[in-house]
This record gives C-alpha cells, sequence and structure tokens, in this order.
C-alpha cells in the first residue's frame, strides 16, 4: 500500500500542478480581457493651447476711485499686450457694476492712477465701453507700436463723453512676469 501511495503522489501533484497553471491562465486572460474592455478608459486631453503673450501681458484691477464711493462701484479688469506678429499693441477693457444702457469712454495712458504723465499713444482710437442690461461691457483697440517692456501705465474709464473729467474705474498696469 504504501508503494501505492509514493506512486500516485506524483500523478496527483501533477494533476494539482496542472489545475492551478490553467486557473492562473485563465485570471491572467481576464484580467487581460477586462482592461482591454475598459468601460472608464479615456484618451488623454492632448489638446494644449499655448498662450504666447502669457508673459508679455500688462494686467489691471479696475476699481472706482474712493471719491465715488457709494454714489458709483465700477470694477473690472484691463490688459495690454502684443498682437499676433508682435508689431503692435492690443489693449483691452471690461468693467462690470455699471449702470445698464452708459456708454464710457476708456484710455491707457502714461503715470498712474491719480498721477496722469499723458497718453500713452496719441493715434489710437478707443472705441467707448457699451454696458449691456447686465451692467458689464468691454472694448478693444489695437494701437500701432510694440507693447513696451518698462514703464508706469494706467487704465482710465471716464464717466461719458459729455463728462471726460470725472473717472469712474482707474486701475495700475502691473508689468508682465518675466
Amino acid at each position: 500500500m504504501a508503494s501505492r501511495f509514493l506512486l500516485r503522489m506524483p500523478a496527483n501533484l501533477a494533476e494539482a500542478l496542472e489545475h492551478m497553471q490553467t486557473r492562473n491562465s485563465l485570471t491572467i486572460a481576464s484580467l487581460l480581457a477586462l482592461a482591454a474592455c475598459n468601460p472608464f478608459h479615456r484618451e488623454p486631453v492632448s489638446k494644449v493651447s499655448r498662450d504666447v503673450n502669457v508673459n508679455a501681458r500688462w494686467r489691471a484691477s479696475l476699481v472706482t476711485p474712493a471719491a465715488l464711493a457709494g454714489a458709483v462701484q465700477i470694477q473690472g479688469s484691463a490688459s495690454m499686450q502684443p498682437s499676433g506678429n508682435g508689431q503692435s499693441t492690443v489693449l483691452s477693457v471690461n468693467v462690470s457694476n455699471a449702470t445698464p444702457g452708459g456708454v464710457h469712454p476708456w484710455q491707457v495712458r502714461r503715470g498712474h492712477c491719480g498721477s496722469d504723465d499723458g497718453a500713452f499713444s496719441a493715434s489710437a482710437t478707443y472705441h467707448p465701453v457699451k454696458i449691456g442690461e447686465d451692467g458689464r461691457g468691454g472694448s478693444g483697440t489695437t494701437v500701432a507700436s510694440v507693447t513696451p517692456d518698462t514703464g508706469e501705465f494706467f487704465v482710465t474709464v471716464f464717466a461719458s463723453a459729455a463728462n471726460p473729467e470725472t473717472v469712474v474705474a482707474c486701475g495700475n498696469l502691473a508689468p508682465p512676469s518675466r
């Protein structure tokens, strides 16, 4: 009987190993099939939009001067950046919390809010900011000069064409980070 047990043992061991190998093969095949059919797999987002002007853009936050606090509370943003070809400068302004239907002239000036050193560009044509029903508006223009690397500049928004002495929003343009 002992000899029969010894002869039979290798056969059972071989069957056990074969069964284990088959089970492992099935497990691996199942995992591979599951990974291939993964419903959660998505292609990575590969569209990258590079802003070539990000390190050449001047930015400003616009606020109403303290003298008008309580009467007007316009806020907004402005920017000055090179055009696509780098030979001109794109100026833009956006405001909010303004009176719906209003029309506000604006300009980029040299200096800073409260200390005007003259026009940024004498040839610039600024289209007024037209305020929508939601109290928001924006405008922009392009100036035929290269965007400066240094200096002090600010954006000023006026009450109206009939009242250009009253500034309703102003913001100093911060130079680009290099």
